[in-house]
């Protein structure tokens, strides 16, 4: 498992795809009143080093322990989803549409997926001031994974995809 200070320096691919504008503090907190929450520290910082976009091979993938509709002990992350507006990037602050269109839970905020999938922050057992979860929800087995206790914690599991058996 990698430490957080190793995963941040290297987490970002090099496809421009979902990249929004530099995150600014301002962009953060409009961010937080829009989406009724507050969103992990860990998360603003990897934000703050590219605000969003493809994620490197070398951290593509998060194992699971039980298999999914993806695979048999993984579950995909080839991009992360930035805060912003910039024209043909997927934003986090598309959550609630999206989580209305794909009948999710409410108190998610997405971090990626394509519709068929999601990994989302999932605030719905956090207490005010606690850091939400990190969950894989199927859209097409309607059914979900717990993935990590917290974001850092998820960012310090994550591997690459190549190193599972196809």
């Amino acid at each position: 498992m990698a430490g957080f200070a190793e995963v941040k320096k290297s987490f970002w691919g090099t496809g421009l795809y979902g990249k929004q504008d530099p995150l600014t503090d301002e962009a953060v907190l409009e961010a937080e009143r829009e989406l009724g929450v507050r969103l992990p520290g860990s998360l603003v910082e990897l934000l703050r080093v590219r605000n969003g976009g493809e994620v490197a091979d070398r951290w593509n993938a998060f194992p699971t322990e039980v298999p999914n509709s993806w695979s048999e002990d993984h579950v995909p992350l080839d991009d992360l989803m930035g805060i912003g507006r910039a024209e043909g990037g997927a934003s986090v602050l598309d959550s609630a549409r999206l989580v209305r269109e794909w009948r999710l839970p409410r108190q998610l905020v997405l971090l990626s997926g394509d519709g068929h999938w999601w990994i989302a922050l999932d605030y719905r057992a956090c207490g005010e001031g606690d850091e939400p979860s990190v969950t894989w929800f199927d859209t097409e087995t309607v059914s979900e994974v717990p993935l990590a206790r917290d974001f850092r914690s998820f960012v310090e599991s994550l591997t690459a995809a190549e190193s599972f058996a196809v």
